[in-house]
């Protein structure tokens, strides 16, 4: 088996950005999902579940930590990284209420313009990352802006069985995994407990349940009026009312990633 993708998120539901190697450690991939959109008046976190023209959005990860921002019809904005104790804003995601560094006003209209409403862009610094959902991994496991976990693992072969059950053929990057196992058996994933990727070793802690954002195009931000592959996922993939597709991750350490490293199943 080997990684044969690797992927980052730097802004929370924002396009993805594939890379050939990446520094990793306790957060993940170096700059996945440091930054998030909130609405202005209630700092609530914005997805493509609801905007799904955030699949249009690109945000390129920056030398510096900040981010270049872009999408058609709009010129590049450069943004760095906000001081971490100043112009704090309370946020939430799913349960997690807390208080987040604002990156300023240039970002907050240039994508306020973007979205068609009033939105504010936030900044996660290490010193203000959440904890993991409760009853998973140990104490000191954190995460940023991921809805729950630091990395997410697809085995290609378990998106080309549900690629040959949908009868079409379907973008990995709608189900927004981190790492990408080629050479394993259709959700071999399920199994594992403890993987090594080249030097690294991962706890595989939970299975990733899935929602109405795999029916979105990441190409064209259209959402597929068969709501597929989720209807699919239903027949096959569904446990106790949640439909699971991938596994959750975190590391054991720090390290690098290289798309071809070999993984071996540890546990």
């Amino acid at each position: 088996m080997r990684l044969s993708a690797l992927y980052r998120y730097p802004v929370k539901s924002a396009r993805g950005e594939a890379l050939e190697q990446s520094t990793s450690g306790a957060l993940g991939l170096t700059g996945d999902r440091r930054w998030m959109l909130v609405e202005r008046d209630n700092g609530r976190f914005l997805t493509q579940r609801a905007y799904p023209q955030m699949s249009q959005l690109s945000a390129l990860y920056a030398a510096d930590g900040g981010l270049l921002l872009s999408a058609p019809g709009f010129a590049q904005l450069h943004v760095a990284v906000p001081d971490a104790e100043h112009e704090l804003r309370g946020v939430t995601i799913w349960r997690d209420t807390f208080r987040v560094p604002d990156a300023g006003d240039a970002a907050a209209a240039w994508l306020s313009h973007f979205i068609g409403k009033d939105v504010r862009l936030v900044h996660v610094p290490e010193s203000r990352t959440r904890f993991l959902p409760s009853g998973y991994g140990a104490t000191e496991d954190r995460v940023a802006f991921a809805d729950g976990f630091p990395l997410l693992l697809i085995g290609q072969a378990s998106l080309d069985d549900l690629v040959q059950k949908v009868g079409r053929p379907l973008e990995m990057l709608r189900f927004r995994p981190n790492l990408v196992v080629e050479g394993s058996a259709p959700f071999a994933e399920d199994g594992w407990k403890r993987i090594r990727i080249g030097d690294l070793a991962f706890r595989v802690l939970k299975p990733c349940t899935r929602c109405i954002l795999t029916t979105i195009d990441p190409q064209t931000g259209e959402r597929s009026e068969d709501r597929e592959p989720l209807t699919t996922l239903k027949t096959y993939r569904q446990k106790e009312g949640e439909v699971m597709f991938g596994q959750n991750l975190v590391a054991d350490g720090e390290g690098v990633l290289e798309v071809g490293m070999p993984v071996t199943v540890l546990e």
